[in-house]
């Protein structure tokens, strides 16, 4: 029984892996187009007709509310515009200079469901970290990552029929004053950081894409197909 078992799981490890992410690189595009943009992505891949995908993008200033959010931590937003979502979590900012990254993932079965993709998630922004030589932290009872005490990445998912949407969001080279609009996640504003501010240096937003892409792959155990 156990070297059959065995065996078989690794077939099925072996399948999974042959089964690639497929990474898509949107540039600079505003919330309300990539939120269409992921709908019909998460369509598609709830009735199989593409791989897991990954939405690689920036977006022009905008506020988004998620499901949890108190309207008390929307402080002064000026123009920036202001849009509810699906996903969990408290209020947050996007802008450029943040890569966000929408993972259109299919939870399988006794995979540890929505639970264990915020850590996978995690691992792959504290991965990133580590590549800019810095050492990111998880904070008990706050999804995201840490940096020395300062948040530098927020994630927010949504699920539908077993399929993941919505992500991550790391500030690479953000202007972080943008954040003064609001309690980010219910934080002062002071708390937020960048890759930026970390290592005193401006990075390259496509080398951050492209490593962005091959990590998670690492952690999702499969391959990259850019398109």
């Amino acid at each position: 029984m156990g070297p059959v078992w065995a065996l078989a799981h690794a077939n099925a490890a072996s399948m999974m892996r042959a089964v690639p992410l497929r990474v898509r690189d949107l540039g600079l595009l505003p919330y309300v187009e990539a939120h269409a943009l992921q709908e019909s992505t998460l369509a598609a891949r709830v009735c199989g007709s593409i791989p897991d995908t990954l939405l690689l993008l920036e977006h022009p200033a905008v506020i988004t509310l998620g499901r949890g959010t108190d309207l008390a931590n929307v402080k002064a937003p000026g123009g920036i515009p202001i849009v509810p979502c699906e996903r969990g979590g408290d209020v947050t900012l996007h802008a450029p200079g943040q890569l966000v990254g929408y993972v259109i993932r299919k939870l399988e079965a006794g995979a540890g469901g929505l639970h264990q993709h915020m850590r996978d998630l995690e691992e792959v922004l504290l991965r990133l970290c580590t590549l800019y030589g810095l050492q990111g932290q998880r904070h008990a009872g706050a999804t995201g990552v840490w940096v020395d005490g300062r948040k530098i990445a927020s994630i927010g998912i949504a699920c539908r029929n077993h399929v993941t949407w919505h992500g991550f969001a790391l500030n690479v080279n953000t202007d972080l004053a943008l954040f003064r609009s609001i309690n980010p996640c219910g934080f002062d504003a002071a708390v937020m950081t960048s890759l930026q501010r970390e290592t005193g240096r401006i990075a390259d937003m496509s080398v951050v894409k492209r490593q962005a892409g091959a990590v998670l792959a690492e952690v999702l155990q499969t391959t990259v197909e850019t398109r």
